[in-house]
């Protein structure tokens, strides 16, 4: 007689050999992140890389239609010989703004963004009724926010009082005619004026650890040098007392300050040897803004990827500061991003470079000048 018929019992993972596949799983998650996040930060650079092409397109266009490079922004500096002929420049002769708008109110039509130009009262623009403008003010702006800048998300607090907004020229923000709050547009994406001084006399007394101390102005010859008077881009250089008032003149290829133009004649170093934009952090630097005259350039005699982050209430951090960390330091104007190990470039051939931010200083200012007559070896960058 056979004896009662038992079920066998299936066998369950013991506890260990739970905790192993657990931790083999986190293994494989761990190798895979950073794959991941590499696949990711891959697209953001393709597409900030296309942001910049784009832009080239529009500056190059520009050029076609007009004879002349984009100016970085509608003033007038008293005097400027470079700005014969030119139909944007103030009839007045004096140091001011026209309207107070930069080069991306100039290259709006050439980027398809018609209907924000034809919105611009290109008579006032931000200088005299800020509040007329708060729908352009308003406006986001796609093409000139890097993906890689979770910073930001187009526009940013006002005021760098509270450690961390942006200031503008003159008049506070406009108020949103959405309702919503007072805010800053702000940009990834600055031109470049050059390797003139970014801080020189700008912060008398303290020299910025790239730039060449401006009191010894001029160079030996041969010798090597960074920084050249005519601070960011601007003509005017009365304050440093080295050779007299006006002794410089924009070395890059975009003025903010005085109006002076570029032809693509003078760039004499070749179109494929010479900086026309690049990336920056609005979060490093308290002036940043889409529209005005003075925060749309970036120079090259600041480090690539040099930190200026920390807050303008900090001690010496105010505008003018030797904080060089501070965004209120004149060193801010330095082109950076959040792209390991450098940043991206617009060249005038409209070519786009990533340059490494261990790139010689002196390489650096040699791409960033258009007639200095430089040889750049492309092995060197």
């Amino acid at each position: 007689m056979s004896g009662p018929k038992t079920t066998p019992r299936s066998r369950g993972f013991t506890l260990i050999e739970l905790l192993v596949v657990i931790a083999i799983i986190a293994v494989l998650i761990a190798l895979l992140l950073p794959a991941v996040q590499a696949a990711r930060e891959a697209a953001r650079r393709a597409q900030c890389t296309n942001n910049l092409k784009q832009l080239g397109l529009a500056f190059a266009n520009y050029e076609s239609a007009n004879s002349i490079w984009c100016m970085g922004a509608m003033t007038w500096g008293a005097g400027n010989p470079s700005n014969a002929g030119n139909p944007m420049a103030s009839p007045r002769g004096v140091n001011e703004p026209i309207n107070g708008l930069n080069w991306v109110a100039l290259i709006l039509p050439y980027m398809e963004q018609g209907t924000i130009y034809n919105a611009i009262n290109y008579a006032t623009g931000t200088s005299t009724n800020i509040q007329a403008f708060a729908t352009v003010w308003y406006t986001r702006i796609n093409w000139l926010s890097c993906p890689s800048d979770g910073d930001q998300e187009g526009f940013r607090n006002s005021g760098s009082g509270n450690g961390n907004g942006q200031d503008i020229s003159g008049s506070p923000p406009p108020a949103n005619p959405n309702g919503g709050p007072i805010q800053v547009p702000v940009s990834d994406y600055l031109v470049s004026y050059g390797d003139n001084y970014a801080s020189g006399c700008n912060t008398p007394g303290v020299i910025f650890p790239t730039e060449s101390d401006y009191r010894l102005f001029p160079p030996a010859p041969g010798q090597q040098w960074v920084g050249w008077p005519g601070e960011q881009g601007t003509m005017l250089n009365v304050m440093c007392g080295v050779g007299g008032a006006n002794v410089g003149a924009l070395r890059g290829m975009f003025d903010v300050n005085d109006g002076q133009t570029v032809r693509l004649a003078g760039v004499t170093d070749g179109t494929s040897n010479t900086i026309s934009a690049g990336e920056s952090l609005p979060a490093m630097r308290a002036d940043n803004n889409v529209w005005e005259w003075n925060s749309g350039a970036n120079g090259t005699t600041i480090p690539i990827n040099y930190y200026s982050g920390q807050s303008c209430t900090l001690p010496n951090s105010g505008w003018g500061g030797s904080n060089w960390a501070s965004r209120c330091a004149y060193a801010n104007v330095g082109f950076k991003s959040h792209h390991p190990g450098g940043a991206n470039f617009l060249f005038v051939d409209g070519s786009v470079h990533f340059l490494k931010q261990s790139i010689s200083i002196f390489t650096y200012c040699a791409l960033g000048s258009r007639a200095a007559g430089e040889v750049v070896n492309s092995d060197s960058y």
